[in-house]
Order: structure tokens, then C-alpha cells, then sequence
């Protein structure tokens, strides 16, 4: 299905979720190290090792992409400004019917575990607002959704690429919001052709969210959830 280059990406990948699943367990129980710093820096070093190999895999699609289909940096950022209106948009639509339908409380899990993190070491900011966004958007996107599209209606593509990309976040109660955002980014990606468009809504979406979620005072962030409909959700 895949050529071998994109399952070296996607064991990449696994490695990497492996690796900063059990180190950080590891040196806790068994050297004492305190658990959640030790996941910081196990996260970061894992994250950026994983996005340059992936890049370097990777180096000759992107090329072929930006000469095949070449797009100037005032198209790319004003897709980029309409691809982040959308994914609110379709976030806030997903976080209506959470709430109002099914009744689940508009707080992420995933979300919170990044920006309490954030918190005990701002330096992890750069793996939502950077790493993530760059390895999520290749694998899910260009590799997952492109692969699929090729065989598929847009619709079976996107919604397959989605769900795999909702449920390895870890965060099952909001696999709606995943998936909204999920057909949000292989629009992009489709629309463009350009990778580099949902990598870059991907990047300030998750970037807003975990300021937001840090800096806005929490009476005032769950006001806006609940009067607006509005929820900072980072993917």
C-alpha cells in the first residue's frame, strides 16, 4: 500500500511514541528521576530526532510537491489565516454537539497534560507549536490521507486518516473534535496540495490553545466555552 520510504516514516513514528511511553517510567522507577521532567526532555529529544529523520526521508516528496505544484508565500499564508477560521469554525460546531447533545464536558485531557507540562518547563511549548505539527501532518495527511485519496472519495479518505489521527491522541471522549479537524487539514491539503498549509494551521492552532490555555484566566477561558461555544483544542 505504502512505498518503503513511508513505512520507515511510520515506524519512525511508533519508535518514538514507544520510546517516550517508557523511558520516562523507566528512569522513575528506576533511578528515581522525577517523572514528569524526565518526560519533558524524553519528548523533546524523541520529537526532534523523529522530525528530522522524517524530513530527511521525506526531503525528496516535499520537493516534488513545491516544484509540482509551486504556491507564493502570500497564497500560502492566506490559506493558512482561512484553514485556522475553519478548524474554529468546525470546533466549535464538533464542541456544540459535545455539549449540548451528548453532554461531554469541553475539557481536554490530552490538552491539559500539554499545558501543565508547558508549565514545568516552557521549552515544551516546541513540540505542540512546532515538532507535532510537522510529524502529525506527513504521516496523517501526506502519507495517511494522500495514500487513501488516491483509491478513495475524499470524504472515506478523510474520515479514515482522521480517526486513526483522533484515537492516537489518546483523548476518545473528544474524537469528534479530532475528526473535524482532521477533514479540516486534508481540505487544506487537497485544496493546495501544498503539505505545508495544514502543517502550518496545525502548528498556530496548537499554539493558541496552549497559550491560551496558560495565560487566559480560567473563569474567563470557560465563559467563552460555555456562552460561545468556543473551545482552545490543540491536535
Amino acid at each position: 500500500m505504502f512505498p518503503k520510504r513511508y513505512w520507515f516514516v511510520i515506524l519512525t513514528y511508533v519508535l518514538m511514541l514507544v520510546v517516550t511511553a517508557i523511558v520516562p517510567v523507566g528512569f522513575h522507577f528506576g533511578f528515581g528521576f522525577d517523572f514528569f521532567m524526565t518526560a519533558i526532555y524524553t519528548n523533546i529529544i524523541c520529537f526532534i530526532i523523529g522530525v528530522i529523520i522524517v524530513l530527511i526521508i521525506m526531503k525528496k516528496d516535499i520537493k516534488d510537491e513545491k516544484n509540482a505544484h509551486p504556491l507564493s508565500g502570500g497564497k500560502i499564508f492566506g490559506w493558512s489565516v482561512l484553514g485556522v477560521f475553519l478548524a474554529w469554525v468546525a470546533q466549535i460546531i464538533a464542541v456544540k454537539i459535545e455539549m449540548d447533545i451528548l453532554g461531554i464536558d469541553p475539557n481536554s485531557a490530552n490538552t491539559e497534560v500539554i499545558v501543565e507540562l508547558t508549565k514545568l518547563n516552557p521549552i515544551f511549548i516546541l513540540i505542540p507549536a512546532i515538532l507535532a505539527p510537522i510529524f502529525e501532518e506527513l504521516i496523517f495527511r501526506k502519507i495517511l490521507f494522500g495514500t487513501l485519496h488516491k483509491k478513495l472519495h475524499f470524504f472515506w479518505a478523510a474520515l479514515i486518516s482522521s480517526l486513526i489521527f483522533g484515537v492516537l491522541h489518546m483523548d476518545l471522549l473528544h474524537i469528534l473534535i479530532y475528526v473535524t479537524m482532521g477533514f479540516v487539514f486534508a481540505y487544506l491539503y487537497v485544496k493546495t496540495k501544498r503539505i505545508i498549509v495544514p502543517i502550518i494551521v496545525h502548528m498556530s492552532l496548537n499554539t493558541i490553545t496552549v497559550l491560551a490555555q496558560i495565560f487566559l484566566d480560567p473563569e474567563k477561558l470557560e465563559q467563552m466555552q460555555n456562552n460561545v461555544s468556543l473551545i482552545f483544542f490543540g491536535g
